[in-house]
């Protein structure tokens, strides 16, 4: 652990959906002064993502549901257009992912490749996200997708030309971040 923080009091403020806590901690500066700080860390658990691609076809798989802090924060319907994603539950992410992709898609993916990972909003949100992508043909449709009912899921599946999603990413049809960082690394490194 760093030595220049020194956790002095926790707190749980809410451990309903998941954890919320303040913490109260002193850390080092670097002019050697120790200064006592206060933060709100929300740990909702780890994360994967991934991005199916259609080489030959120039497509990939997105998809679009409702998000309650989207609509909330002014986003008029709340429906995002997202990579699947699903938080880890204690499996490996490529395991997780593999389930994943295949509840919200339909589609079934043996190889997918981790291509980096990220902490999506390191002010305040402990999660880590693994982001994935893997190839996808028609074979690879196994089921609708559509996502798990029970845990309230609704979910649309899109197959979009890259560079339809380039130009929603421009005209701010595709507002999420874990998308957006997906389908850049595809046109860079993909298509």
């Amino acid at each position: 652990m760093n030595p220049r923080v020194k956790i002095q009091n926790v707190e749980v403020l809410s451990d309903d959906w998941y954890v919320l806590k303040k913490t109260t901690f002193a850390y080092l500066r670097n002019n050697g002064e120790w200064q006592t700080q206060s933060r709100e860390t929300y740990d909702r658990g780890n994360g994967a993502t991934i991005l199916l691609y259609n080489l030959a076809k120039q497509t990939v798989i997105l998809t679009r549901q409702f998000r309650f802090p989207a609509y909330v924060n002014g986003l008029a319907d709340g429906l995002l257009i997202e990579t699947a994603a699903g938080l880890l539950d204690k499996a490996s992410p490529e395991a997780r992912i593999k389930q994943e992709v295949e509840e919200e898609t339909g589609y079934r993916v043996d190889n997918v490749q981790r291509v980096f990972e990220a902490y999506m909003s390191p002010g305040s949100v402990t999660e880590i996200l693994y982001f994935f992508v893997a190839e996808y043909d028609a074979g690879a449709k196994v089921g609708s997708g559509g996502g798990v009912v029970n845990e309230g899921e609704d979910i649309e599946v899109l197959e979009r030309d890259i560079q339809s999603c380039l130009d929603m990413i421009a005209n701010g049809q595709i507002k999420d971040g874990k998308t957006i960082m997906l389908l850049q690394h595809a046109a860079l490194n993909i298509f």
